[in-house]
């Protein structure tokens, strides 16, 4: 009669479904952002490159004397 208590307890015990659910949650939101960084990046690579390439090849501009 006590095991058929302790497996009635067990049953209805929802204690851990919350952490479970939270858990699936984090591991979701953390797979989609290695998603989003992983098909953002060679985009932002490919930007910076050309940033640097212009900015690399810019010349400033002499004003010669202001205010005399």
């Amino acid at each position: 009669m006590k095991l058929f208590n302790l497996i009635k307890n067990f049953k209805n015990d929802e204690a851990g479904a919350v952490t479970v659910d939270w858990v699936v949650l984090t591991a979701a939101i953390v797979g989609l952002g290695i998603a989003v960084v992983a098909s953002v990046s060679t985009g932002v690579k490919s930007l910076g490159t050309d940033i640097s390439s212009s900015l690399s090849g810019a010349a400033v501009k002499s004003l010669g004397t202001l205010g005399q």
